[in-house]
């Protein structure tokens, strides 16, 4: 057991978020094995409050590309504080965001704010963002597992992604989770993670 625990660790932690993406095609099949995945996520009272968006299409992924980096200018130059531009700045990012056209897909995680009885009558759903929030480490972990790289992309707000993927005002887009093979020669920011002494404690 403490072999195999020992073992996901180290594939886990070569894993890291990137920002140049190859656009070698991804199996679809690939996809769905890893959606299968987050689909076995804990959530509040088995109610899986949760959808996943995939886009492949070039055309769609150019339009959400458009309405993101509409987004993110705004946060840059007006929204974010001089402290938070500090920080992200070691890491390289700014306002273009070619990856959302680049990468083969573009994963829509969408939170369900209440569900629907099959004879329409409105369900509630018990710790729904802790739920989707689950269900994305697995997906996460899963596409790493095999062989994928991704990056979480947030633009805020984010409420153009209902209109552009195709979803109910009832669910609300968690992040935006970009897929694929790391293109040639793709650089990852020189990080560190915290010790196990400064992430949790025994009691």
């Amino acid at each position: 057991m403490l072999s195999r625990a020992d073992g996901y660790y180290q594939l886990m932690k070569r894993r890291r978020s990137i920002r140049d993406f190859s656009s070698e095609a991804v199996p679809r099949q690939l996809i769905e094995q890893c959606l299968l995945t987050a689909g076995t996520a804990a959530s509040g009272a088995n109610c899986q409050p949760w959808h996943f968006a995939v886009v492949q299409t070039p055309e769609l992924k150019q339009q959400i590309r458009v309405e993101a980096e509409k987004e993110e200018r705004a946060f840059y130059e007006e929204r974010a504080t001089q402290a938070w531009l500090d920080d992200l700045a070691p890491l390289g990012t700014d306002a273009n965001k070619p990856f959302l056209e680049t990468a083969p897909y573009l994963i829509g995680v969408f939170q369900q704010r209440f569900g629907v009885s099959p004879d329409g009558e409105k369900q509630k759903h018990y710790y729904a963002t802790e739920s989707v929030g689950l269900a994305t480490g697995l997906l996460i972990s899963a596409l790493h597992q095999a062989g994928l790289a991704c990056l979480t992309h947030t633009p805020s707000p984010m409420k153009f992604l209902n209109e552009l993927m195709d979803r109910p005002r009832s669910e609300r887009p968690f992040l935006l989770l970009v897929v694929g093979y790391p293109a040639p020669g793709a650089e990852v920011p020189d990080i560190s993670k915290k010790r196990l002494d400064e992430i949790s404690s025994f009691l």
